[in-house]
């Protein structure tokens, strides 16, 4: 067991929860476990071969994803925690273990596409899994939605791609009043920004191959929450579902979570610098992020993430398809490639034929960026939009 309690900073946490010296060897640190089973007792039978609380076989838990999942339940202010292979068995896993058949979901109209797809289309054909889409960030919506057999309620703030902001604790009150439970997706806002379960959700679901990690090289999820729950989706999602994390993986996102207080404030400060940029060129046609003066979630989002609003936001450009094209083709610093969080500058063109378009703001419909602002000085990365602008024609 790590030397730190929930008295101590968040940073400082960051750096010792879960961490602890390696009995063995005295190293400062754990060293990764690259075993896939571990010494039985003297009489096995005595065992449960299904145990996730004992080093039994990698596939129920092993040694390096305990180490993450203290670390992680320290820094979501949550009970306990599940890491799984990667996010989005991390979603699966959390509906898969909650809900069952003749259950009502409610999820936000904006989410990750994993979602969408997991709800809206195979839970809800292969298992009779009633589920609504609502704008969650209209409570009275939400409220409308709510059915004697609402199970759950699953919102993302910010949400993937028009960063709207929900508001959690309103949400959770609503769900509670209802007994419903409430989990939230905080990939966007990680919890440097913002901490669902410190304001009443029942579940935190984070991407850790995104910020928590930092460094994109490695995949994960997790799932934050009451041990009571975590316990039931330890049991089903991850021992017989085998969605476990690889004990490489597991420690190279421990060891980029250490720096998730350092790398959060310059994604933050970068990502609110050049979407101000952004905002003031003649030729965006719209910059969607909550920390922007003219968003209509800047005061939600000033008092549900105190720190920042992380380090993505979405822009239009007044040009045509293939213009936008070539302005990509220009870029020489920020690279054209999915996925964010990553120590550098990651932007991709969703075009005008998007599956889940008739869910977005009527300005996404035209195409959009969605741009992962990363570590680079702030003057760099708006030098390279500058440029890449003027080259294509966009800004004259």
């Amino acid at each position: 067991m790590s030397n730190t309690n929930e008295k101590q900073s968040f940073a400082t946490r960051a750096v010792h929860a879960g961490n602890g010296i390696d009995t063995n060897t005295g190293a400062i640190k754990h060293a990764i476990t690259m075993a896939n089973s571990y010494v039985l007792p003297y009489d096995a039978t005595t065992l449960n071969w299904s145990d996730a609380d004992v080093n039994i076989y990698t596939r129920n838990g092993g040694a390096n994803q305990g180490y993450l999942q203290e670390k992680l339940a320290s820094l979501e202010g949550g009970e306990d925690c599940v890491v799984l292979a990667s996010g989005v068995a991390a979603l699966s896993g959390l509906f898969f273990a909650l809900l069952k058949s003749g259950d009502h979901v409610i999820f936000s109209s904006v989410t990750y596409i994993a979602v969408y797809r997991l709800l809206n289309e195979l839970f809800n054909n292969k298992f009779n899994i009633e589920t609504t889409i609502v704008d969650t960030t209209d409570i009275d919506a939400v409220k409308a939605a709510i059915r004697p057999n609402t199970k759950l309620i699953h919102i993302e703030t910010p949400g993937n791609p028009t960063l709207n902001v929900t508001d959690i604790k309103a949400i959770a009150d609503l769900a509670h009043e209802h007994n419903i439970l409430l989990s939230c997706d905080n990939t966007f806002a990680s919890p440097y920004n913002q901490r669902p379960c410190e304001l009443g959700a029942d579940f935190t679901v984070e991407s850790l191959t995104k910020y928590i990690n930092g460094h994109g090289d490695a995949m994960g999820g997790a799932i934050i929450g009451k041990k009571e729950y975590l316990d039931i989706i330890r049991a089903q999602s991850q021992v017989n579902l085998g969605a476990t994390i690889s004990p490489m993986n597991a420690w190279l996102i421990m060891r980029g979570s250490v720096t998730l207080p350092l790398r959060m404030k310059k994604h933050n400060e970068n990502a609110q610098a050049v979407a101000e940029y952004l905002e003031s060129l003649p030729c965006t046609s719209f910059v969607a992020y909550p920390g922007l003066k003219s968003s209509k979630y800047y005061e939600l989002a000033k008092e549900q993430m105190p720190n920042g609003c992380g380090g993505v936001f979405s822009f239009g450009l007044k040009a045509d398809h293939d213009t936008i094209n070539k302005f990509i083709s220009e870029l020489k610093m920020i690279v054209s490639a999915v996925s964010l969080g990553h120590e550098g500058s990651l932007i991709v063109f969703l075009g005008e034929d998007d599956e889940r378009q008739y869910l977005y703001p009527e300005e996404f419909h035209n195409g959009f960026m969605r741009f992962s602002v990363g570590l680079e000085d702030a003057e760099d990365i708006i030098a390279d939009l500058d440029q890449a602008l003027r080259k294509s024609g966009i800004l004259k």
